[in-house]
């Protein structure tokens, strides 16, 4: 059996986008429409990518550099999603909700399962934002397979 027809690997997409307005909302264009081939439509998870996206421009941008955006789709049907972007110095703040602004992980938050912060030193410097959603209610977990 070819690799990527197995079900239990999971489903992997992974972008490099400008660091600019027109990234950030490509992002969230493309994680829809990826979302929807994978049969694992999630506005939640939209919100989310457009969250981390629009952050890595705003806050972690550097001139020349990219950030990344990884979605993976387990055997379970969790979404892992990630940004990463170039400023490893940057690390986004929780925010309490009556703050000016800056509230963007209040919304991670109250979407997502789990999220959190990891930092790397690889060819460049960088940081990743991720976030997991776990399988919508109604869904046999096991098999990725919704339920009858």
């Amino acid at each position: 059996m070819n690799g990527s027809m197995n079900p239990t690997e999971p489903k992997r997409f992974t972008i490099l986008l400008s660091a600019t307005a027109r990234g950030a909302r490509l992002a969230r264009l493309l994680a829809e429409r990826q979302l929807a081939e994978w049969k694992r439509e999630s506005p939640e998870a939209e919100h989310v990518v457009a969250e981390l996206a629009a952050n890595a421009v705003r806050h972690g941008r550097v001139p020349g550099r990219d950030f990344r955006l990884t979605l993976t789709l387990d055997a379970a049907r969790t979404l892992r999603i990630e940004v990463a972007d170039a400023r490893p110095d940057r690390v986004p703040r929780f925010r309490e909700a009556d703050d000016e602004g800056g509230r963007g992980l209040l919304i991670v938050a109250a979407y997502a399962d789990r999220w959190g912060v990891t930092g790397g030193e690889t060819a460049a410097p960088h940081k990743t934002v991720w976030a997991e959603l776990d399988a919508p209610e109604g869904e046999l977990r096991t098999s990725g397979r919704a339920a009858p």
